[in-house]
């Protein structure tokens, strides 16, 4: 039972890890794209 939670929890923090590069991925990106695109000034 022990050996099951500790898999789990393995699980868990590796699924917590992947999501955070991804988000993390994502909003540079988003920044980077808003830093090279030129201004709307309509």
């Amino acid at each position: 039972m022990f050996k099951k939670l500790l898999i789990l929890a393995g699980v868990v923090g590796v699924a917590a890890v992947v999501a955070k590069k991804v988000k993390a991925s994502n909003d540079e990106r988003a920044l980077w794209h808003e830093a090279t695109t030129a201004p709307d000034l309509r």
